[in-house]
């Protein structure tokens, strides 16, 4: 619509966005009217109109069966949009027309803002279906018809109360009409079944809605007098009710034709096997939140009797070969620690990175520096768990093996994120400064724990490739290449 508006017609900013407030409401005057809806606006020499939206009713059968959005009409074709741009009424008169051996009623609503005639609403009923209406047939019709003058004369939709088409109640839902003082005129049966569940045994027609609702929801004070306002209609707004194990969604539209409430629409939704399933999964996510904190605390409390058990060997190689399990250890903590702080099973891994070095670093403190370029982003848990060791185990080699005791040097770490698709991949390379690599050294088969570990980490449970190099002046190359599931 933007495109449209903006390429074939006059109308400013702030013309289109009241054309998007309307087009976000109108699925409601579509229903109500068993009709579909086409948005017409003049282009900008007056010559024509241009289809900027279209709207098909889910109460009914469609008029049109083809897109009509983007259709250009001349002036003089339809004189009904004539009339309603020029004279600012709504147009019904005329005789159906026919489309494709199906009669269709059309009529003219124009849109009105501040004054102005922004467009019209062309209402195309399909009559092949028509019979005689019943009760809730003649509400619906009759609330399209206010709402439809309401449009004409500028007062709807509310300014300033955008609404979600898709978590909003619809007609369909259920539906009561109300008169000035807030009294049930109809109540559509789903309408009537969302009230029962809340714990009402009578009928609506006849009682104060505001008054019925705020008795139904619990309430440790005084009744809720915003509650029985809301439900009375006297001013658009939407709110949740809750009593009795029940939950329903309200939304009041006040009905103002002639520019004074003459009552109002109230439409609601059952939502409480909807809410009852959000809980639950709240509950699950809570669950496995501490289940993942409860693991780091266990991870952690490993860690320390390891690094207590290293402080009693007496052998070298011991007490470095249970440092190293400490940091392993480590890394995949701080994964779990991550993922406590989460609402799902994704993590941001440049954090979990940039500890991990930050742990690694502690062997060599002041003397090799560690830094990251680049960004990981957004991780799966079962990736990031393994990429963390496989980073603990390549740092801490490097860290090891590149430099001398008490040699300065860096480590660079570099992750590249491929393009947000099927097949994206992350490409992670660590580079050292320091000796580089032994004569004839083959990564794939050499055989300390480490570097083990690595290949069996990456291309087994990840699926990527690992390979090492000779630096290009100097030092070593680590590449590390996985798949990774697009970034959401």
């Amino acid at each position: 619509m933007n495109d449209l508006v903006r390429q074939h017609t006059a109308l400013s900013e702030s013309d289109l966005e009241w054309l998007h407030l309307l087009v976000s409401e109108w699925q409601l005057l579509s229903d109500l009217s068993f009709a579909d809806l086409v948005l017409w606006v003049p282009t900008l020499d007056g010559t024509r109109y241009v289809s900027v939206a279209q709207m098909r009713p889910n109460t009914g059968p469609t008029s049109y069966q083809d897109d009509m959005v983007g259709h250009l009409v001349p002036r003089g074709r339809r004189p009904l949009l004539d009339a309603a741009l020029d004279e600012g009424r709504i147009v019904r008169e005329g005789d159906p027309e026919w489309r494709e051996e199906v009669p269709v009623r059309v009529e003219s609503i124009p849109v009105r803002r501040e004054g102005r005639v922004l467009g019209v609403i062309a209402r195309n009923t399909n009559l092949l279906t028509v019979r005689t209406p019943s009760r809730l047939e003649l509400t619906y019709l009759q609330s399209a018809s206010d709402l439809a003058q309401m449009i004409a004369a500028g007062s709807f939709p509310f300014p300033g109360e955008a609404v979600d088409m898709d978590a909003s109640p619809r007609a369909g839902d259920g539906l009561i009409r109300l008169d000035a003082d807030g009294i049930v005129q109809y109540a559509s049966p789903n309408a009537l079944s969302a009230y029962h569940r809340l714990g009402l045994a009578a009928d609506l027609v006849g009682q104060h809605l505001g008054q019925i609702t705020a008795e139904l929801a619990p309430s440790r004070g005084p009744v809720d007098e915003a509650l029985v306002k809301l439900a009375s209609g006297y001013a658009p707004r939407e709110a949740e009710v809750e009593g009795n194990g029940g939950v329903i969604q309200l939304r009041a539209i006040p009905l103002k034709p002639k520019g004074t409430r003459i009552g109002s629409l109230v439409l609601l939704r059952d939502v409480t096997e909807l809410r009852r399933r959000e809980r639950e999964l709240i509950t699950k996510d809570a669950t496995i939140r501490e289940i993942h904190h409860r693991v780091k605390n266990n991870l952690q409390t490993v860690a320390a009797l390891l690094r207590l058990q290293a402080r009693r060997m007496d052998s070298d190689r011991g007490r470095e070969a249970l440092n190293e399990a400490v940091r392993r250890v480590g890394s995949i903590a701080i994964v779990h620690e991550t993922l406590s702080q989460n609402l799902d099973e994704r993590v941001e891994f440049d954090e979990i990175a940039d500890r991990v070095i930050a742990m690694v670093a502690e062997i060599s403190p002041g003397k090799v520096t560690c830094r990251r370029n680049g960004r990981f982003g957004i991780l799966d848990a079962e990736v990031a768990t393994p990429l963390s060791m496989v980073l603990t185990e390549v740092l801490q080699n490097a860290l090891e093996h590149a430099f001398a005791p008490g040699e300065q040097g860096t480590v660079e770490v570099t992750a590249v994120r491929g393009e947000p698709r099927a097949d994206a991949r992350l490409l992670i390379t660590v580079r050292d400064d320091g000796r580089g690599l032994p004569e004839g050294f083959d990564p794939q088969r050499a055989g300390n724990l480490g570097l083990q570990i690595v290949r069996t980490l990456v291309e087994g449970e990840l699926g990527g490739t690992f390979d090492m190099q000779p630096g290009a002046e100097r030092g070593t190359k680590v590449v590390l290449d996985v798949p990774v599931q697009p970034q959401k």
